[in-house]
């Protein structure tokens, strides 16, 4: 019997004769639309405004260089071992100094340094879900914590949001009506600085009544902050994490404030919790790169690391401009957010557009976005668009949103050409948003 064969006979498939044997949960691991995408906006004619890839070359390469070399020439026996599951000892404590610009105070026994922050929610999920349980977030949220909660097999519940962030009371309704029907809510995730994808970022007054909320059902809070100290104007609140260290699990990254390339994150846990993930992180990678450990502590120690964050803040803040000011050239008719720090910019369409089903035609025009649907579990966001500014040059923005106009504009030409009529959907001509439209879900 050939494997062909017997893949027929073990009810698989023609391309993977292993099909039947797989768990059950490898249903949830599907490719994300983000990531379907870096494939074709990686050619060079394409202008991508859909990946969230920091710009690197703004970070000074003698800087790394250094590091590196330094801790060849003093270190390179340790750093080229095995190193503990938790992480290296200084730079833990130095990660200690980088939450501190949060309003974060911790010991660093309770940070677990991962291989990035992605490493953190997936090992975070396998620690906390079972099948069918609901996991709590905002509606639209962070697209590949989305793939994470459903390869455990957990239901997303999305929580709307309005131009202030998560809202409340939407929580308290989701909550109840969640109990009332006998599921089980195991925590809370949530992007609350500069979101990803919205942009919007929650208020400190919201910070505090969301944790409220949670202490009254007994929910933990993930929080995400990957973005928190790139702000352009005034700085976000202080982590939630900053005022709750029991009901809060805080993930950080180095990979938006020095380079993705490191593969570095954190976690930092209440006790308990932290010696799960340090157990999980040492049964899924043994340890975290002692080397990648290294080299940042050495940066950390010898670089004007803070002054180079501010680096980052005006190159992100002149390309977030570049984009407001194209789309209000090109697209006026439509509206978006204005964030103030991060990378996303969250574009709503007119009602009749879809932007899943529009993404090739923009493909073909040589401009790259990533449709809302990425970022909802249960298929909304077909009318949004996340657009990227962190990556591409000003000038490439302007040409990628000038493109994307004319693919939107085409679209609705469509339609009204074989709707036979040529109204539009009715905007406001000259409208932006400052802040995200109330209704945002």
């Amino acid at each position: 019997m050939t494997m062909s064969d017997k893949g027929t006979a073990n009810q698989g498939n023609n391309l993977d004769p292993w099909y039947d044997h797989y768990a059950a949960r490898t249903s949830g691991l599907t490719a994300s639309e983000v990531r379907a995408l870096f494939a074709v906006a990686s050619r060079p004619e394409v202008v991508s405004l859909a990946g969230g890839m920091p710009y690197v070359s703004a970070l000074p390469r003698d800087l790394v260089v250094g590091a590196m070399d330094r801790v060849m020439r003093e270190r390179g026996a340790v750093a080229l071992q095995y190193g503990s599951g938790q992480g290296v000892p200084a730079l833990r404590e130095q990660i200690l100094e980088v939450m501190a610009l949060e309003g974060i105070s911790g010991s660093a026994d309770d940070v677990v340094v991962t291989t990035g922050s992605q490493h953190a929610l997936e090992l975070f999920s396998k620690l906390f879900i079972d099948p069918g349980d609901i996991v709590l977030a905002e509606g639209p949220s962070y697209v590949t914590a989305m793939v994470i909660f459903n390869s455990f097999q957990a239901d997303v519940d999305h929580v709307p949001m309005d131009e202030h962030g998560l809202i409340p009371q939407a929580l308290r309704e989701h909550i109840a009506r969640l109990k009332a029907e006998g599921r089980r809510v195991k925590f809370l995730y949530t992007v609350p600085s500069f979101h990803n994808p919205a942009g919007v970022t929650l208020s400190w007054e919201r910070r505090l009544e969301i944790l409220e909320i949670a202490r009254q059902n007994d929910i933990l809070v993930l929080e995400d902050n990957p973005y928190g100290l790139l702000y352009f104007g005034d700085r976000a609140p202080d982590a939630m994490r900053s005022v709750e260290s029991e009901g809060v699990v805080y993930l950080g990254t180095f990979s938006k404030t020095l380079a993705p390339g490191f593969r570095v994150g954190w976690a930092l846990a209440p006790h308990a919790i932290r010696e799960k993930l340090i157990l999980a992180n040492e049964a899924a990678v043994l340890s975290p790169s002692s080397f990648s450990q290294l080299v940042i502590s050495q940066y950390l120690s010898d670089a004007d690391w803070q002054g180079q964050i501010d680096t980052f803040r005006g190159v992100y803040r002149e390309r977030k401009e570049t984009m407001l000011a194209a789309l209000g050239e090109y697209l006026p008719e439509l509206s978006w957010t204005n964030p103030n720090g991060g990378f996303y910019v969250w574009l709503t369409l007119p009602e009749r557009l879809d932007s899943k089903a529009m993404l090739p035609r923009a493909v073909k025009e040589l401009v790259a976005y990533t449709p809302g649907t990425a970022f909802y579990a249960d298929g909304g966001g077909r009318q949004n668009i996340r657009l990227s500014f962190c990556y591409p040059t000003p000038e490439q923005i302007r040409v990628g949103i000038r493109r994307l106009a004319t693919v939107i504009n085409g679209e609705l030409d469509l339609l009204d050409t074989f709707a036979g009529t040529g109204s539009l959907n009715p905007v406001r001509p000259g409208r932006t948003y400052p802040n995200p439209p109330s209704d945002l879900r």
